[in-house]
């Protein structure tokens, strides 16, 4: 699940105004009972969002997190494993620390990145970030949000992402699987409607030990 607050206010999150319904929501998880991942306002690092850089200060950002988290503890919702997603270093991103909330406050890091070009490669999209994110946790890490697209060369950086999950230690991945038509940065992302694209994603899943959480 995510919690994205795009009708909200981060500052009033941490300043405890939304409690009441945190608290509900807390509530329902608890009595849900099986394992949930929650994660909250992702990709802040990059100026896409609301909540996000050059638009909510990080500190006020790391602060509603941290209110977030003791808060479902607080209700005895502890079945959840609290996802902290950045977007891979591209220009126009902020460092990615400043939004760290702490060890006690996540579980796992998640990493979104996309392969747009022939001459992306693992390093490229994800290995620069995941160096940095190295410097100040030892949480897993999961590509929470990636695809190759067809103008990558589809086939061949499908294997480049499987070896770059392995050389890394990655948790897993989420595939967006969604067909786009608009340029570059929206490109058919299925692997369904090319039998090379599939093969190749088998393969690599076939081929790849997951780290355990």
């Amino acid at each position: 699940m995510q919690i994205d607050p795009t009708y909200a206010s981060v500052a009033d999150i941490a300043a405890g105004h939304d409690d009441l319904y945190l608290r509900h929501y807390a509530a329902s998880v608890r009595s849900f009972g099986h394992p949930v991942v929650i994660g909250f306002g992702h990709e802040m690092n990059a100026p896409t969002y609301s909540w996000g850089y050059g638009h909510t200060p990080a500190a006020t950002f790391v602060a509603a997190w941290q209110h977030i988290v003791t808060l479902f503890r607080a209700e005895g919702a502890r079945n959840v494993t609290w996802l902290w997603t950045i977007n891979a270093d591209r220009p126009g991103t902020g460092p990615v620390q400043r939004w760290w909330p702490g060890a006690q406050y996540v579980s796992w890091v998640g990493i979104d990145g996309y392969y747009y070009r022939p001459t992306d490669t693992f390093m490229s999209v994800f290995g620069t970030t995941m160096i940095k994110v190295r410097t100040f946790t030892k949480d897993p890490i999961l590509l929470s949000e990636t695809a190759v697209g067809p103008m990558a060369h589809q086939y061949f950086k499908i294997g480049d992402l499987f070896q770059g999950m392995a050389q890394f230690h990655a948790l897993g991945l989420v595939w967006f699987d969604k067909a786009q038509d608009d340029g570059i940065y929206h490109q058919d992302w299925r692997v369904e409607d090319s039998a090379a694209a599939e093969g190749a994603f088998k393969l690599g899943v076939a081929q790849l030990n997951l780290v355990r959480p």
